[in-house]
């Protein structure tokens, strides 16, 4: 007979079986995109016959305030809303308003391609949203369109931007996911474009999430390559990261030109120091970003569970964790297994 796990809920909030807490969440509002990029969602490769989410599938913005304060009471800090794109989700204001009004959430960020933003910035600023995250794989126009599947503009990222910048949301974090031979060329440009303008350029290496971006390792640019070639024209000062949870580490310029960060999941995993469950639109909870199955709270949510059976359900998910793939990514890596695709649960 299995021997029942016990909950480690204390006052520092509840730990997985590597003793680490849970202090943030994030949501997928939506599972669709408007953007077909080649390490996510592939426009020849993800399935034709994927049946979208339809509404009364995925949680409504009652449901998922409900669901974060659940988390909340068991210690998580920060929200992140991801997709999908999060901005097809309608109304997404007032879902910012919802969660900006729960006990103990310090910040709600929101990552985006940027294309529906300038209408939004302002609302959202208003709402609560604390910040935000754009995704800009390349200044070429070309290149930056191939990466968008064919969707994108780059001068709508900049748009985007500039309407961050007017809403109040000052320092914006600009992703951009390197990929050998399709875009490393774009790194000292990406650079140069961004030094002293306050925002902070993150270099993500390509990883292997879900399995229709045919991930090939040989596509990988380590963060260490990349952090040699811009050393070489633009010293660097090591930062270290902001809180042992985060995910980038950060650089600065030496000449006070402000700071750059680079995600290294694939050449230095940090999986002893993930603390970020995600909640799927349709209500599923997954404690890792290449998990194969959720848990479903949609159900006992909708069934009519108290909070405390809420809270009991994602203590026991989170007690019984023991991810840490990146850090066994070359043991794994010929397990033919299907992960969650990174458009149902965000990055």
């Amino acid at each position: 007979m299995a021997v029942p796990i016990p909950l480690r809920i204390d006052t520092t909030g509840v730990h997985d079986r590597r003793a680490r807490a849970l202090t943030d969440l994030r949501i997928s509002v939506i599972d669709r995109c408007n953007f077909r990029c080649p390490y996510c969602m592939p426009e020849d490769a993800w399935p034709r016959d994927h049946q979208w989410l339809g509404k009364s599938e995925r949680l409504r913005f009652e449901e998922i305030e409900r669901l974060a304060r659940v988390f909340a009471g068991l210690g998580v800090k920060r929200l992140r809303l991801t997709g999908g794109e999060p901005l097809l989700r309608r109304e997404l204001p007032q879902l910012v308003a919802r969660l900006a009004a729960i006990e103990g959430i310090d910040d709600i960020a929101m990552p985006s391609n940027g294309t529906l933003l300038p209408a939004q910035a302002r609302s959202l600023r208003e709402a609560g949203l604390d910040r935000i995250t754009l995704s800009l794989d390349a200044l070429d126009p070309g290149t930056y369109r191939h990466l968008s599947g064919g969707r994108g503009e780059v001068d709508a990222l900049f748009a985007a931007i500039d309407a961050a910048v007017a809403a109040g949301f000052g320092s914006l974090k600009i992703n951009c996911v390197v990929m050998r031979g399709v875009n490393d060329g774009e790194v000292e440009p990406l650079v140069e474009r961004f030094r002293g303008s306050g925002h902070v350029l993150r270099f993500i290496e390509y990883m292997d999430v879900g399995t229709c971006n045919r991930w090939d390792d040989s596509l990988v640019v380590p963060s260490a390559e990349l952090l040699a070639r811009i050393q070489r024209r633009w010293p660097l000062v090591a930062l270290g990261r902001s809180r042992g949870s985060e995910v980038a580490e950060r650089w600065r310029f030496a000449d006070g030109g402000g700071e750059i960060g680079f995600i290294s999941s694939v050449s230095a995993p940090f999986c002893g120091d993930c603390t970020r469950a995600r909640l799927s639109a349709d209500g599923r909870l997954y404690t890792c970003l290449f998990a194969r199955e959720g848990h479903d709270l949609r159900g006992p949510l909708r069934a009519g569970a108290g909070d405390d059976e809420l809270a009991a359900l994602v203590a026991a998910v989170w007690s019984a964790r023991d991810d840490r793939y990146s850090e066994l990514r070359d043991s794994l890596r010929n397990n033919a297994r299907e992960r969650i695709e990174m458009y149902e649960i965000g990055g």
